[in-house]
């Protein structure tokens, strides 16, 4: 059996993981020109060799009857290393959940036995040529790899990179995956609809209807009729039938923003909906069939409105099937200045004169500030800036941010000191080699 050391180029070599190699595998690798490097499925064995390997890509065949303690085990192997994977399975063996999920939260592409030749070859010299890419882009410099993230600085039409996203970025692939119904928490102006919208395009609806409605915006007395439509005569004013949001969306998704702030009466029929499927216009006892998926969002605490009888605990179960949350931009530090950034490109025709960027107190402003009202409040506020400002480099006081002075200063001051380690460094260094010059040049004298 290879073993592999820590110096194994990652150039066309492929890590294979299994407790019984095949060995029809193996030959078919080899003569293609691929280094194979086995490694047994014993997972503290795995565990340490994946650690350590240094190839671009690998094949892991899984146990007969994996149980999820197994596939568990293996994921945190996997998780420990950059390499692009390929699953081996039994006919069948993915049509268990637990196996379903491994593959799609880890697997580049699985293949099922016999394992055909060419569909080996094939998925493997794409996940190699995918692996170098993704190498080769986080190996650019730094200068490169900061003009990329402000050119492509999230997922999703969003603009993000930091944990708090990333884990909304994971969240919302996993929503897209099924039809249940997903709720999205969140302070208001963090991008709710965002996110919805991103769960119905990725999901299997993206090509039907998406229909969105604010529970808040819409009086109490419309909003039934709103949602379920009417026929004529229903009420004073129904001069014709009305086809409602949820019939609308048929076969796509219902948004529905600010639930928190729907009618307890409201709630009672959405309910219905939501376990049965069915429901009736206003002015009529027919019942329609309507499949859609429902995605909710709201500012408001449920748990605590449930508590306090503000909102039905039934609802709040079905709607929460799945939940995700937009984190608040107090808690994205490391994207405030991607964000200011993306709304300064974005409204830079509207100034009186062309802006070039922000000042170091600007930036510095735009961290401390807390940003009650999130992602909308920046993009306000780059936007009023843009506008009135005066100077081509925008200042902390042109963003009229309430931001302490003192916690403005001792912030740009530690700025200011850590920029000026690698400029001292230069300098050092330069007036180094002149002296070295100089001192050569005497000897040679």
């Amino acid at each position: 059996m290879d073993t592999l050391s820590a110096s194994l180029p990652a150039e066309r070599a492929v890590l294979y993981v299994s407790s019984n190699p095949d060995s029809r595998i193996v030959e078919l690798l080899t003569k293609a020109a691929w280094q194979v490097v086995l490694v047994p499925t014993d997972t503290e064995t795995a565990r340490v060799t994946i650690a350590k390997a240094a190839p671009r890509v690998g094949l892991i065949e899984l146990p007969h009857n994996a149980t999820p303690e197994q596939l568990s085990a293996l994921q945190k192997c996997l998780r420990r290393a950059k390499i692009t994977w390929i699953v081996l399975v039994q006919p069948g063996q993915s049509d268990a959940a637990a196996t379903r999920q491994f593959i799609l939260d880890h697997c580049y592409d699985f293949i099922t036995s016999p394992y055909p030749e060419p569909s080996l070859l094939f998925a493997i010299g794409h996940a190699y040529g995918l692996a170098t890419l993704r190498d080769a882009s986080s190996a650019a410099p730094d200068e490169t790899k900061r003009v990329t993230s402000r050119r492509a600085p999230g997922q999703f039409d969003m603009i993000g990179e930091c944990e708090s996203m990333q884990e909304l970025y994971r969240g919302i692939h996993r929503c897209a995956r099924t039809a249940a119904p997903v709720f999205i928490s969140g302070e208001s102006g963090t991008g709710k609809e965002l996110a919805a919208r991103a769960v119905h395009n990725r999901s299997a609806r993206g090509r039907q209807p998406y229909v969105a409605i604010n529970c808040a915006a819409i009086p109490t007395t419309l909003l039934q009729a709103e949602l379920f439509g009417h026929e004529r005569g229903a009420f004073t004013g129904a001069l014709q039938q009305k086809i409602g949001r949820i019939e609308s969306a048929a076969h796509g998704t219902l948004f529905l923003d600010e639930i928190g702030d729907m009618p307890y009466s409201c709630q009672a029929v959405l309910l219905r909906f939501l376990q049965e499927g069915t429901f009736e216009r206003l002015g009529s006892n027919t019942p329609i069939k309507v499949d859609a998926r429902i995605i909710s969002a709201t500012h408001v605490d449920l748990e605590a409105a449930v508590a306090q009888g503000k909102f039905r605990a039934d609802l709040y179960h079905r709607l929460c099937v799945l939940k995700i949350t937009n984190p608040p931009l107090r808690e994205r530090d490391t994207d405030i200045e991607l964000l200011a950034q993306h709304a300064l490109a974005l409204y830079r025709k509207e100034a009186q004169h062309k802006i070039r960027g922000f000042s170091a107190d600007a930036l510095v402003a735009l961290r401390q500030y807390d940003w009650p009202g999130n992602v909308r409040e920046l993009f306000n506020c780059i936007r009023r800036t843009v506008v009135m400002a005066e100077s081509p480099i925008i200042t902390a006081a042109d963003l009229g941010l309430q931001v302490s002075p003192e916690s403005l200063s001792d912030a740009l001051n530690e700025a200011q000191a850590q920029a000026q380690v690698p400029a001292t460094t230069s300098k050092v260094t330069t007036n180094s080699a002149r002296k070295t010059a100089r001192s050569r040049s005497a000897v040679h004298a």
